[in-house]
């Protein structure tokens, strides 16, 4: 199974228009995403994280949610998938999460990730990232921090795989 298969153009704010932008402190990136059945079963089978939650629609109704849940590591993984696009070669050091909100199938996320400080380490650069998921426009569900190494602070452009 593969999560990303189609080629996007990447959503990228706060850096000027120069022919090689490079990363600074407020450079942020943006990533929507709507989340369906296959996504959750694709999941699945490569954790075998099948909690009835995100499968079963009267179970979680049960449990007190509106319907079924994305998995919320399947939602966290937008951050990767964005800092990937755009620093082929990023290694990631730690990641930071808080689930505040669920999720819900068919729901639109938007995957925001923004430079919070940047620092040079070993002819590379030590980033330091903040990371959140928003629903429904503005509702934050993922609030979090990563630290990620990455090979330079320029930015690739143009088209990078969809997740």
């Amino acid at each position: 199974m593969v999560f990303c298969s189609r080629i996007v153009k990447p959503f990228v704010t706060s850096f000027s228009s120069a022919s090689n932008p490079l990363l600074k402190v407020g450079s942020t990136f943006r990533k929507p995403k709507t989340f369906n059945h296959p996504d959750l079963v694709n999941y699945a089978e490569v954790t075998g994280d099948y909690n009835p939650l995100h499968f079963d629609s009267d179970f979680a109704k049960g449990k007190g949610f509106e319907d079924r849940l994305v998995h919320g590591m399947l939602v966290a993984s937008l951050f990767p998938c964005i800092l990937a696009s755009h620093f082929p070669g990023a290694v990631y050091v730690s990641q930071r999460l808080q689930f505040k909100l669920p999720v819900y199938i068919g729901d639109e996320v938007v995957a925001e990730v923004k430079a919070l400080n940047l620092r040079e380490s070993k002819k590379r650069y030590l980033a330091k990232f903040s990371t959140k998921c928003f629903r429904d426009g503005s509702l934050l569900v993922i609030d979090g921090e990563a630290l990620v190494m990455l090979p330079t602070l320029e930015i690739r452009e143009g088209p990078v795989r969809s997740c």
